[in-house]
């Protein structure tokens, strides 16, 4: 009788743990950003933002090059990120998929993806960002303490939901 508790429970909580990283997969995640590029033929990106992932925030930083361009602007955008079943995937450099800037009315749209898979479909409500044509791309990085901040409200709330 004992043997078939046990392996009941241990059904029961692979089931759960499957489910859980299913849901984690497919949960919603969002990127807020803004910032700034200058350039005399090589230019430099740089900014910073908010990815929101399984109910947390992290902030980024954004910094990346650009060649053959000429100006200066700055930049917001927002947009939808898919295959991000990890925080720390986000971390990457990210380079333009398919044709480059889209426009849209007054903004302009760009789907980057980085070397772990993960896509950032973006909406550029000011005109400015530069992801480079020559595929040097745009570095986003979320820095460590940030995963610890995050790692450290996920034992608070297991502890309440423990103790109540």
């Amino acid at each position: 009788m004992r043997f078939r508790t046990s392996l009941a429970a241990v059904v029961v909580l692979a089931l759960a743990t499957s489910w859980t990283s299913v849901a984690l997969a497919d949960e919603s995640a969002t990127v807020k950003l803004g910032g700034g590029w200058i350039a005399l033929g090589i230019g430099a990106n740089w900014g910073d933002g908010v990815l929101t992932f399984a109910r947390y925030e992290y902030p980024f930083s954004i910094k990346g090059l650009s060649l053959g361009d000429f100006g200066a602007a700055g930049f917001t955008a927002s947009g939808k990120v898919r295959g991000l079943d990890h925080a720390e995937n986000f971390n990457g450099k990210y380079t333009t998929v398919g044709a480059a800037l889209t426009v849209l009315g007054d903004g302009s749209a760009v789907t980057m993806r980085n070397e772990h898979g993960v896509t950032i479909d973006l909406v550029i409500a000011t005109p400015g960002l530069k992801v480079s044509l020559v595929g040097a791309g745009i570095e986003m990085e979320i820095p460590p303490s940030s995963f610890a901040a995050a790692r450290s409200l996920r034992a608070v709330e297991r502890s309440r939901e423990t103790n109540s």
